[in-house]
């Protein structure tokens, strides 16, 4: 998936307009609004590995990972999009960053993809850093990047049965594996024909 595309899956998670929630009707809460889904890191875990395991999701955000789309870019993405869905409270949310970064290190990993877990710039960094609600340390950033260089997610963030699943997942479907199409004939206009004369029935 390019980045225009990504894009556009990223437009779907609708945010709120700033000032709605003044707006809201106390009777009817928007679901973030509401006791979340989920309140344990173990279980909002196992949820997001489903979902992001899930066929639909899966095959797109791994080709947006092969195409050099920041790791951390779509896990504010996801995690935003869950937090407005009611599945957990900002608090749970950060502490989710770390796991499902990990989660997709290793789904990386199994399809040999180089992730790339924030843009070249600094500014970059920051604003991933800015837009998930809390400035992550120097040390969770570089033990992210040791991971996505050697492939080791810590022991701990995926369980028994993630990795058992991890095996199954299909793979990227490889251009190389495509047929090549033959290209239609063009049929030659004669001499006497115009380019511009409507076609014989």
């Amino acid at each position: 998936m390019q980045k225009e595309e990504f894009l556009k899956f990223r437009s779907q998670m609708k945010a709120p307009i700033p000032g709605q929630s003044l707006t809201n009707d106390p009777e009817s809460p928007a679901p973030y609004e509401q006791a979340p889904r989920f309140t344990s890191v173990h279980d909002a875990s196992l949820y997001l590995w489903s979902e992001i395991t899930d066929p639909e999701m899966y095959m797109p955000v791994m080709e947006s990972l092969s195409n050099k789309m920041p790791v951390l870019s779509i896990v504010q993405t996801i995690l935003f999009g869950e937090f407005q869905r009611g599945t957990f409270n900002p608090d749970l949310l950060l502490m989710l960053v770390e796991p499902l970064t990990y989660m997709y290190i290793a789904l990386a990993e199994r399809l040999d993809i180089d992730v790339v877990i924030y843009g070249d710039e600094d500014a970059d960094a920051e604003a991933d850093e800015r837009l998930l609600g809390a400035k992550l340390q120097e040390s969770q950033l570089e033990d992210m990047k040791k991971a996505a260089r050697s492939g080791r997610v810590p022991e701990g963030v995926m369980t028994k049965e993630m990795q058992a699943e991890l095996k199954t997942l299909p793979k990227l479907p490889s251009l190389m594996d495509k047929p090549l199409e033959a290209p239609e004939e063009i049929q030659e206009p004669t001499t006497d024909q115009s380019l511009m004369a409507p076609q014989q029935g």
